[in-house]
C-alpha cells in the first residue's frame, strides 16, 4: 500500500476516532466537518486525504489516540483529542491554518476499538475478527494492527520511514498513548531523550500482567533509550519509593514537585543540565496533566495536590525548544468531563491547549 492508502485505512479524520452508532454520532460528524473546514462528509474525506498526502514531506504530524483502556482509576481521557482540538479551534481559530503553513499535518485519529489496547494481548482469533471489522475489502489487511497503541506505532513508524526528520505529536488518551511515538522515535533519533511531566513515575515493569499501560510505559521507554539518565521526570510526588530508589535502580533522573516549587528557576537549570549530562540532543516531551497542580487541570483521572504551576511548565517547554531539538511531544490524561465544575472543565482544556500549542510551535520554530 502507498503511505496515503495505509494511513487512510488505519485512521479517521480528526475528531472521528471514537466509534459511534447512534448517540453522539451527529455531534461527532459536525465536529469532524468543523475541524476539517468542510461543508460535507465527502469534502471531509477529500481534504483529509490531501493532508495525508503531505505526511511524507511534513515537518511535524499530529495524531489523536482516543483511548483510555490503559488507564487506572477514573476514565474519560478517550474524549480528550476531540475536546482539545475543538477548544483550540475556539480559542485560536487561525492556529491550525498557521501550523499547516509551517509544516504540520494533522493525520487525524486512530480508529479505536474501545475494548482493545495492544495487539500483543490478543489471540489470533481476536486479531482476525477485528481485522475483518476494521478493514473490510482492504488489500493486505491480514498484516494490519487493530489495537490503538499498535495502530499508532505502525502509523508513526510508517511516516518516519518515508520522512525520517518528522516530529511526532500525540493527543491522548491515557498515558500509555505516549508509548507509540517514543517507541518509533527511539530507533530514529540516536540522541533522543524523554522528558516526562507527571505526578507519578509510571515505572512498573508490568501491572497485573499487562506490559504496556499507564503505569508501565515509562519503564519500557527507559529500557528502549538505554537508561543512562535519558529519561528525566519532572513533577513526581505520588510514589511508593523515593527519588534515590528510582535513580539508583533504573538510571532515571527526577526533579520532584517540591523541588520545583521551592526554586523554579533552579529546577529549570537542573532539567537542562540533566539532559545535557546524558548526551541528549533531541527531546520528546510527554506531558501528563496531573503533573500540574489540580488548580490548573482538575479534569484528569488521578489529580494530585501540590503540583507544578502552569507558568513553570510553559517556561520549561520554551527552554527545551531553545536548548534542544523538540522531536515531538504530547498532552496526556486530559479527561474534561471528570472536572468537578464546568469552570474546571474549561480551565483544564485551556491548560491542555496552551501546552500543546506551545510545544508544537516550539518544534516548528514558531515561538511568539
Amino acid at each position: 500500500m502507498t503511505l496515503v492508502d495505509e494511513l487512510a485505512a488505519l485512521l479517521r479524520p480528526a475528531g472521528g476516532g471514537i466509534h459511534l452508532v447512534s448517540t453522539g454520532r451527529e455531534a461527532q460528524a459536525a465536529l469532524v466537518r468543523r475541524l476539517a473546514g468542510a461543508a460535507s462528509d465527502a469534502e471531509v474525506g477529500a481534504r483529509w486525504r490531501g493532508q495525508l498526502g503531505r505526511a511524507a514531506t511534513a515537518r511535524a504530524v499530529l495524531l489523536g489516540i482516543p483511548c483510555d483502556v490503559g488507564a487506572g482509576f477514573r476514565r474519560g481521557a478517550n474524549l480528550a483529542p476531540a475536546a482539545i482540538r475543538a477548544h483550540l479551534l475556539e480559542r485560536d481559530p487561525g492556529w491550525f491554518e498557521r501550523s499547516r503553513a509551517a509544516g504540520l499535518v494533522d493525520l487525524g485519529d486512530v480508529f479505536t476499538v474501545p475494548q482493545l489496547l495492544h495487539d500483543e494481548m490478543l489471540s489470533s482469533a481476536q486479531l482476525g475478527a477485528s481485522r475483518q471489522a476494521l478493514y473490510p475489502g482492504v488489500a493486505g489487511a491480514g498484516e494490519l494492527p487493530v489495537s490503538p497503541l499498535s495502530i499508532a506505532e505502525r502509523v508513526f513508524r510508517r511516516v518516519l520511514a518515508d520522512n525520517p526528520g518528522v516530529r511526532l505529536f500525540t493527543l491522548g488518551g491515557d498515558h500509555s498513548a505516549a508509548w507509540p511515538a517514543v517507541a518509533a522515535l527511539a530507533a530514529a533519533r540516536p540522541g533522543l531523550g524523554l522528558l516526562q511531566l507527571d505526578a507519578h513515575t509510571d515505572l512498573l515493569p508490568e501491572r497485573l500482567g499487562v506490559r504496556i499501560c499507564f503505569g508501565t510505559w515509562s519503564f519500557h521507554a527507559n529500557e528502549l533509550l538505554g537508561r543512562g539518565g535519558r529519561l528525566v521526570q519532572v513533577g513526581i510526588r505520588a510514589s511508593r519509593h523515593d527519588r534515590g530508589h528510582w535513580e539508583s535502580t533504573l538510571g532515571v533522573r527526577q526533579v520532584w514537585a517540591d523541588e520545583v516549587r521551592r526554586d523554579p528557576a533552579a529546577a529549570l537549570e537542573r532539567v537542562v543540565a540533566l539532559c545535557r549530562a546524558a548526551g541528549v540532543t533531541s527531546v520528546y516531551l510527554s506531558n501528563d496533566v496531573d503533573g500540574l497542580d489540580p488548580a490548573f487541570a482538575p479534569g484528569t483521572g488521578t489529580p494530585e495536590p501540590d503540583g507544578l504551576s502552569l507558568q513553570f511548565v510553559l517556561e520549561l517547554i520554551r527552554r527545551l525548544g531553545r536548548e534542544f531539538e523538540l522531536a515531538g511531544g504530547d498532552v496526556m490524561e486530559v479527561a474534561p468531563d471528570l472536572a468537578p465544575t464546568p469552570e474546571g472543565r474549561e480551565r483544564t482544556l485551556d491548560t491542555a491547549v496552551s501546552c500543546l500549542r506551545l510545544t508544537i510551535d516550539g518544534a516548528l520554530g514558531q515561538f511568539h
